[in-house]
């Protein structure tokens, strides 16, 4: 059997199809995921979601912005800034941060309580920091392909838009704008990221490793859902065998 340092490379449109084929492993199939899309979640469900995916949607410009602290290609990073600007916002525009937060106070939630991060589960604070640190530490070509699960992204924000207006009329329809702006912000990024990955991956050890490298940020997505399941959904919170009492304490710091 031919290891991967002997195989031939995948050309890049087959290349291409591998990655894209890891759309099977999306977040999107994940049960959770499923019941919001088929109208079958509670508000509380609604809520948690919101309240812990706040905990990603924060993260991100910071990984952004380790990716452009690794990376010596200053056209590279000229297009990186724009996703921390999309985030963070900017003069004349609000930021995907802030839009977020609208989405919270329209599920019912309070900006305080989004903002002290009181509702974030372990298992999703850990699996997002492991993403970070993931960025931090990898070349900033292996930081900046891990963002390709954005290929999946536009269907996932559009099918939100569809469905979630019907399925939970309670839901204010100003809390959706988040997933208007990422329509097209998304489509940008992945083409800006397909580049790079398609460019720099060229010999089939590199491709493999790519692979390897998405199926860690699925993990990542994944993992999340899977935290938010136990305590939502089968109710079974972190450390209910032994209080119920809340643990967490605003103004984390550790």
């Amino acid at each position: 059997m031919n290891s991967p340092q002997t195989l031939p490379p995948m050309t890049r449109e087959a290349f291409e199809t591998a990655l894209r084929a890891k759309g099977n492993f999306y977040h999107t199939q994940h049960p959770y995921h499923v019941a919001m899309y088929e109208g079958r979640c509670t508000p509380e469900q609604i809520r948690g979601w919101v309240a812990n995916r706040f905990y990603y949607q924060i993260s991100i410009p910071i990984k952004d912005a380790a990716i452009m602290a690794n990376c010596p290609d200053r056209d590279a990073r000229r297009q990186w800034v724009q996703r921390i600007l999309d985030h963070d916002g900017y003069e004349g525009a609000e930021g995907g941060i802030e839009a977020w937060l609208r989405l919270g106070e329209s599920v019912g939630l309070t900006r305080e309580e989004i903002l002290s991060e009181e509702h974030v589960l372990p298992g999703v604070r850990f699996a997002v920091d492991a993403y970070v640190n993931f960025a931090r530490r990898a070349t900033w070509k292996e930081a900046a392909s891990s963002s390709l699960t954005e290929l999946f992204a536009p269907t996932i924000h559009q099918n939100r838009l569809d469905t979630w207006p019907t399925h939970y009329p309670w839901i204010k329809a100003d809390g959706y704008q988040y997933f208007r702006n990422r329509l097209t912000e998304a489509r940008r990024d992945v083409e800006h990221g397909l580049q790079i990955t398609l460019d720099h991956y060229t010999t089939r050890e590199q491709q493999d490793r790519m692979l390897e490298i998405l199926q860690f940020k699925l993990d990542v997505l994944w993992s999340m859902l899977d935290a938010m399941t136990m305590a939502y959904e089968l109710k079974r919170p972190p450390y209910h065998t032994v209080t119920d009492q809340r643990v967490y304490h605003r103004g984390l710091s550790v």
